[in-house]
């Protein structure tokens, strides 16, 4: 399979935790029993899965290409989910460097 895309599903893989995280961490707080609910497993076996597909990407990709792809799919990912999960805006500005990072992926994604 293409590295690329398996960067992209690892990627949609720890922004999926990240997400469960944002939502959990601040009703239940920073506390032994936090870290032994079942949210915190599901979020612990989608960081694991991802981190497996980091490992593959790492050893199909050069290092500096692969760690620009991950930030831009990152703040990509990270934007569309705040924006259709949590309903957080940003400003023009701030979508601004989102698009910029848009533009990234797509330059470093595609072979020169």
């Amino acid at each position: 399979m293409n590295p690329i895309i398996i960067l992209v599903i690892t990627q949609i893989f720890f922004t999926t935790s990240d997400i469960l995280a944002r939502i959990n961490m601040p009703k239940l707080g920073f506390q032994l029993s936090t870290f032994l609910s079942v949210w915190f497993l599901a979020y612990f076996a989608i960081r694991m899965a991802a981190m497996f597909g980091q490992l593959y990407v790492f050893t199909n990709l050069e290092l500096g290409r692969t760690m620009a792809l991950f930030g831009a799919v990152s703040i990509i990912l990270s934007n569309v989910f705040g924006l259709l999960l949590l309903k957080e805006v940003l400003s023009p500005m701030s979508y601004a460097g989102v698009s910029l990072a848009v533009l990234a992926f797509i330059i470093l994604a595609v072979k020169m």
